[in-house]
């Protein structure tokens, strides 16, 4: 199989990290060779977080080039424009429409960028844009934006949600499993 290539993108502490955790423990349980590879920001400050998840019959570098990516997986909008230019011209990006204003915004010195999806969608970047939030506060938490995007992600694979399921229960608490598996159902049956 040839080396699929999967980057998630996001600010620190929306869960990115866990997203990439399941991922990949899927992965492995479906015998691929996976190689994950974490680049943090200034994560702790709010600053970007990327995490690239490459997955095939052999794998030798954990590190993603521009042009590269199968599927972007943005938890939000700024930082999936931010990584664009690293999608494949077939790659996919799945994104969050939530916005968070990075320190530039804060601080009153730059305004965040509209229509950002639109944007994407024009320069040929096929966008599954679509509000996750919503969905993760619906699920019980804003935590878990992270899940709602892999349960939109799982609509692109050909893997079963009982094994998506199994890799949540194998990465997340007990005490957190069924709010976990509720957000990542609404994800994939949206």
């Amino acid at each position: 199989m040839e080396t699929k290539n999967i980057m998630i993108v996001g600010v620190g502490g929306q869960g990115s990290l866990l997203a990439s955790k399941l991922l990949g423990r899927l992965l492995l349980t479906r015998g691929y060779d996976v190689k994950v590879s974490e680049v943090h920001g200034m994560s702790q400050r709010g600053g970007s977080v990327v995490t690239y998840v490459r997955f095939g019959d052999r794998v030798y570098s954990p590190v993603i080039d521009k042009g590269e990516a199968d599927f972007i997986v943005a938890f939000e909008l700024l930082e999936a424009a931010r990584w664009t230019e690293y999608l494949k011209p077939n790659g996919k990006i799945i994104v969050n429409t939530q916005q968070i204003n990075p320190m530039p915004v804060i601080s009153g010195r730059a305004e965040y960028p509209q229509q950002l999806a639109e944007k994407m969608q024009q320069a040929g970047a096929d966008t599954d844009a679509f509000d996750a939030l919503s969905l993760a506060m619906q699920a019980g938490s804003t935590k878990a934006v992270n899940l709602v995007l892999m349960g939109r992600m799982s609509k692109y694979f050909d893997f079963t949600e009982e094994e998506w399921l199994a890799a949540i229960e194998e990465s997340v608490p007990p005490k957190f499993q069924q709010l976990n598996k509720t957000a990542f159902s609404l994800g994939r049956n949206q």
